[in-house]
């Protein structure tokens, strides 16, 4: 009473003591192997994300010419910060290795024991030993094909399939011309002269960019899916009336034997069904198309083989077949800038969260994105594809 303070009654109220807690991540360590640019030219990191990582203290170690498939040089990398490397041991040896194709099995041999691996997995192209060795290493693995967001959608599946919709359809305007073998048909047709039929199968991602491609090019497309919830909502998002059906193998194989372009883009839990069986391509036109964009995992038509960017091609029963998995190494540039978008903001989060056990342990997309974790397998389909342990990773990581 009557002593002067400097203070409001408020402020004098004892408040909660604020202790600052520091996140221990450690240093982080990236190498990005070159890929074998015969096949693939993407890459998963842009010079301008190595600019934004290196300046948030990660250590970003390139093989030499790894950017050169999506036309990013050394010295653009360079003087982002990375560290340029002329031998691929160096690079593998990093404690987190960044790559698009899976690791050969001499790339494995070396990995570092307890790595931590980003990279595609292309389920149909690997073999039991490839995981056998992975797991022998101790190494942490993380599968494009895996990784989900916040709302458990494949987050780099569907990034991926905007661009390889758009790329079946330009790949497919390639095949039918005469100069690749094809009946010498513009995609789309012109003034008097009816437009070519494309037929999808799968609604998904790949199927929705594949089929807005192919309506604004002017071409007749046909739509089919295991789900009408999913054509629905593909009627919806392309804004017009478009033919849709279930898999009805009557209305399926009358679609195929009047079309020009097949595209298959279904996936099914474990491997791709197998929807358009050897006698439907037999009664398909001569020269026409088969772009099988599921074949990496599996593959939806019956006579599809794996091709590549060199020869992406085959033929059977006089229909032209094109099964290339990394088909987005087309456009290796427009690519490279989507993986790079993601993956900054992912190897960002990281780092604010404590490091990646912390992610895994707070992060449940990421962690689904684990095929094996210190060498346990911890991806069922894989397990089962190949006949190997499963341990769940929820159980691991608590």
């Amino acid at each position: 009473m009557g002593i002067f303070t400097p203070f409001s009654e408020k402020e004098l109220i004892p408040q909660e003591e604020r202790i600052e807690v520091l996140k221990k991540s450690g240093k982080i360590s990236i190498g990005i192997p070159k890929e074998d640019q015969t096949v693939e030219n993407r890459i998963s990191l842009t010079p301008d994300a190595v600019s934004v990582l290196t300046a948030n203290g990660i250590e970003i170690t390139l093989e030499s010419g790894a950017g050169l498939g999506a036309h990013y040089s050394d010295n653009q990398y360079s003087e982002a910060g990375a560290h340029i490397s002329y031998h691929a041991k160096e690079v593998f040896s990093q404690p987190f290795v960044l790559k698009v194709l899976p690791p050969t099995l001499e790339q494995i041999e070396w990995l570092q024991p307890n790595a931590y691996l980003i990279s595609s997995v292309q389920i149909n192209t690997q073999n039991k030993e490839y995981f056998e060795k992975l797991s022998a290493k101790k190494v942490t693995a993380l599968g494009f094909e895996y990784i989900r967001d916040r709302h458990n959608v494949l987050s780099i599946v569907r990034l991926i399939g905007e661009i390889a919709g758009a790329c079946a359809i330009l790949t497919a305007a390639e095949l039918l011309s005469s100069a690749h073998g094809g009946n010498g048909l513009l995609l789309g047709g012109v003034t008097g002269v009816r437009p070519t039929n494309v037929v999808i199968i799968g609604a998904g991602t790949v199927g929705e960019n594949a089929a807005r491609s192919a309506l604004g090019l002017g071409a007749t497309v046909k739509i089919f899916d295991n789900s009408l919830t999913r054509l629905r909502r593909l009627q919806e998002l392309l804004g017009r009336k478009t033919f849709t059906s279930t898999l009805d193998p009557k209305e399926l194989t009358k679609a195929l034997i009047r079309c020009d372009v097949a595209i298959g883009c279904l996936r099914g839990q474990m491997r791709s069904p197998i929807i358009v069986t050897e006698t439907m391509v037999e009664k398909m036109k001569s020269g026409a198309v088969i772009i099988d964009m599921s074949i990496d995992n599996g593959g939806v038509f019956e006579t599809s083989e794996i091709t590549d960017n060199q020869n992406s091609t085959i033929v059977k029963h006089n229909v032209i077949h094109c099964c290339i998995p990394n088909i987005t190494s087309k456009v290796a540039r427009t690519t490279s800038k989507a993986l790079s978008n993601f993956f900054l903001s992912y190897l960002l989060n990281v780092i604010d969260e404590g490091g990646f056990e912390a992610t895994f342990e707070r992060n449940q997309g990421i962690r689904n994105g684990i095929y094996i974790y210190k060498g346990r397998i911890t991806n069922r389909q894989i397990a089962q594809w190949f006949k190997l342990s499963y341990q769940d990773i929820n159980l691991l990581i608590i």
